[in-house]
């Protein structure tokens, strides 16, 4: 009976140790994710960005308006949005589950854009986007929402 109580422990065990992560290592690769995020957003448009790491399941979270849920309609979302504009960020914090499968990074942004009169003008905020991996291990975001203004309220 022992022998068969060492062995159950022993087995458990085993499967749990294959479950455990280096949370320091997922820490750094979501925070990787949404660096190359931005950097893709800086380098083809926020339009390309956000479908290439959104999951099929994804929510953007904007001001005055419903959630715009799943892969299909955050492309039409964005498609009939305005593309005239700069929008890069950057996290300043991560934090991934112990299972190692959701996280979550936010951070400050900046969207650059031309006014009326042509003249440039960069407006600041904060973001959060919520991660999760797919199928083939990539993180994408299954929820992204932003705030604007990083300066108190006068």
């Amino acid at each position: 009976m022992k022998k068969l109580v060492c062995l159950l422990a022993l087995i458990q065990f085993m499967a749990f140790s294959q479950n455990i992560i280096d949370v320091e290592k997922g820490k750094q690769d979501i925070k990787q994710a949404d660096i190359e995020f931005s950097d893709l957003s800086k380098e083809k448009g926020m339009h390309d960005a956000f479908l290439a790491f959104i999951a099929d399941d994804g929510v953007l979270l904007r001001p005055y308006m419903m959630p715009v849920e799943g892969f299909n309609a955050v492309k039409k979302f964005l498609d009939e949005g305005n593309t005239d504009f700069l929008l890069t960020w950057f996290p300043l914090f991560e934090d991934i589950s112990i299972s190692g499968e959701l996280g979550y990074t936010y951070g400050t942004y900046e969207l650059t854009y031309k006014d009326e009169q042509g003249i440039s003008v960069t407006r600041k905020g904060t973001y959060v986007s919520i991660w999760k991996k797919d199928k083939e291990g990539k993180w994408k975001f299954v929820l992204d929402t932003g705030n604007p203004g990083t300066e108190p309220k006068k």
